[in-house]
Parts: C-alpha cells; structure tokens; sequence
C-alpha cells in the first residue's frame, strides 16, 4: 500500500485557463510544482487519487496557482476544489543532517536527560524564526518545544525519541 504526504490543498479555480488556487504546506514549492512533477489529487469522494503532472506554477498573493497537463479551462478543474494534492513516499528526498519532515518528529516521544518521559509530540508550529513542537504532556495538557539545540539533543526517528534538554519553566 502506497503512503502519500500532503504538499497543498485546492481551495478555489483562478481565472478560466484550468488553474487552481493552492494553499501549500511543502517547504519545497520549487521541487513539488516544478514543470512536469507528479502530484496526486484526493477527492472527498473518490477511491483512488488522480495523478496530475504540473504544467505551469506560479505565486500569486499568499497562493500557488497550478496548472495541470490537459486540464485547460475552468469547467475541468472545478471538481478539484476542496481537494487535497500529495506526493508519494517515494519522491520524498533525503534531507540534511538534524533535517527532518514532520512526520518522522510528530508522534516522537520527549525524554530528558534523566529518562523522565515528557509526552509525545502531536504537532509542529512554524511561527518564524524556529519551529516549535507541541508536547501532549501526561497530565493531558500542551507544552510548547522550541526546536533550538540549547533543548533538542538529539532526534531519533527511527526510535521516534527526542532527547531534550527542557529549558526552566517549560513543563510547569
């Protein structure tokens, strides 16, 4: 069974041309909408997702407008709305070293120093300078990681554990 990670969500069609109106979530828009890369469109109802190859990308405001090959006016693309565009595993690439994608970090499990398990981390904010990792705690509530290496130690996502050095104040 193939495995597909988000990289936008159509929200709208942009003129009469075939383009759609995309809020993105890939840190890499020049490689996932390049001229004639492979996205694939889930649609609420469908079975299987549609393979789409890029035909024209550009920005436009806080948007990606995408064209597809052989889609080439509005009336075509209108079903697209509200559908959400994934890669597959596979076209996923390796990244730097202390790089990694969000999936490989969120459901980690928070340990310090002291094998003190901290709670699992459930999502990943990017509110500009650094990323910051929410922590579900086991008392049930959220804390808030910045993902600065005076705190994150060491990240193994093959054991999916994250080593921290937790900052005063942070879990209380």
């Amino acid at each position: 069974m193939q495995t597909y990670f988000n990289v936008g969500k159509i929200v709208n069609t942009h003129g009469i041309n075939g383009e759609v109106r995309v809020i993105s979530v890939t840190d890499f828009p020049e490689q996932r909408y390049q001229k004639g890369a492979t996205l694939y469109l889930f649609l609420q109802n469908a079975k299987e997702p549609i393979s789409l190859t890029i035909k024209n990308w550009r920005r436009h405001k806080n948007f990606d407008l995408l064209q597809f090959e052989g889609y080439t006016n509005i009336n075509e693309v209108e079903k697209f709305k509200g559908g959400l565009l994934k890669i597959a595993a596979d076209q996923l690439d390796r990244l730097e070293e202390n790089e990694y994608y969000f999936h490989e970090i969120i459901g980690c499990t928070v340990k310090g120093p002291d094998e003190k398990e901290y709670g699992i981390i459930t999502e990943i904010l990017t509110p500009g300078a650094n990323d910051v990792w929410v922590i579900k705690g086991k008392d049930h509530k959220e804390y808030y990681l910045p993902y600065i290496e005076e705190i994150v130690k060491n990240v193994d996502v093959n054991e999916k554990v994250v080593w921290i050095e937790p900052m005063e104040g942070l879990f209380d």
